[in-house]
């Protein structure tokens, strides 16, 4: 099988690196060359690194591919117009687009019918799992028609982990499912380091490493989150080389993204959802915490997982 890539930003990269070594037939573009070379450097003695093709035009890319193409946008949403209006005159009907990136899903829903009515289909894809899950199997939920969820089944199943793929309804469902689980991302997140500061600044000056080593061990909290941070106090006990300011999803409160999104639509939906609020509000005014307070210590902690899963910019020194 076949596809066009466009986005080689951290996750788009991984996705590539290992859609390769699945069999799977990649032409990739990336508007900057810069990542277009280190795509290119990483393959090298990659199994399956026959299977890619590197071009420096997206007109390149669309001729690469023969008709029906199928070709997978992994860029910001706020790029994703941008990208669609350069695509969408080279394409021809029966081609699919699939939207792998966190775009909202009523944009997704818009997008989907601007290119029916040119007979492209669409399908969005949440991807959760990180730079780590990207690179050895993701989380995916995908939302569109049954015939095109059929039809990227192959590029799913070699890009997710295990069983971690499913069609979940249709356009904007995947997108829709990806906000929400954002969402509880930031909650759960939130609340590891509410407790690990509450822990570091108890009478009983707990070593965090050996008590997040024993939350680690089947403990109703076992996760990939305390695994995360567990990982970090190892190299880090203080979390020294972690800023306080955590940022988020939307870039530092500034620009709305998904957890922003998930709160507005629980509201419109007439559903509470304080835990999801207080996480994206401590987020969005994280730069007034003192470093050395606390607070400032919550927010290293939630800080420090995005670093472990998504390589975010939250080191003070690299």
């Amino acid at each position: 099988m076949r596809i066009g890539f466009i986005g080689l930003g951290r996750m788009g990269k991984n996705i590539v690196l290992h859609l390769l070594e699945g069999g799977i037939e990649v032409v990739a573009w990336n508007r900057s060359p810069e990542p277009r070379e280190e795509l290119g450097k990483e393959v090298k003695n990659l199994k399956g690194s026959e299977n890619l093709t590197i071009v420096e035009t997206i007109d390149e890319l669309v001729k690469s591919l023969e008709t029906p193409r199928i070709i997978w946008l992994m860029v910001s949403a706020e790029a994703m117009d941008v990208v669609l209006s350069d695509l969408i005159s080279k394409l021809a009907k029966g081609d699919l687009v699939v939207d792998g990136g966190n775009s909202f899903y009523r944009e997704t829903i818009r997008r989907a019918k601007e290119l029916s009515e040119k007979g492209i289909h669409y399908v969005d894809v949440g991807t959760s799992g990180g730079v780590e899950g990207a690179r050895n199997g993701a989380c995916m939920m995908a939302g569109g028609s049954k015939e095109d969820f059929e039809r990227i089944e192959p590029v799913l199943k070699a890009e997710a982990a295990p069983d971690a793929y499913g069609h979940l309804g249709p356009v904007g469902a995947g997108h829709f499912a990806k906000m929400v689980h954002n969402g509880i991302e930031y909650g759960m997140m939130e609340a590891i380091g509410e407790g690990a500061a509450m822990l570091k600044y108890s009478d009983f000056k707990y070593d965090l490493r050996e008590v997040f080593r024993v939350y680690q061990q089947k403990s109703i909290i076992d996760s990939r989150l305390v695994g995360w941070t567990l990982a970090e106090l190892k190299n880090d006990p203080n979390l020294d080389n972690i800023s306080s300011v955590i940022g988020s999803a939307g870039g530092a409160g500034k620009t709305k993204g998904e957890a922003h999104w998930t709160i507005e639509l629980a509201k419109e939906m007439g559903i509470d959802a304080p835990v999801m609020k207080a996480a994206v509000d401590v987020r969005d005014n994280s730069d007034k915490d003192e470093e050395s307070s606390p607070n400032g210590f919550r927010n290293k902690v939630v800080a420090t997982m995005r670093w472990q899963f998504g390589r975010h910019p939250v080191k003070k020194k690299v």
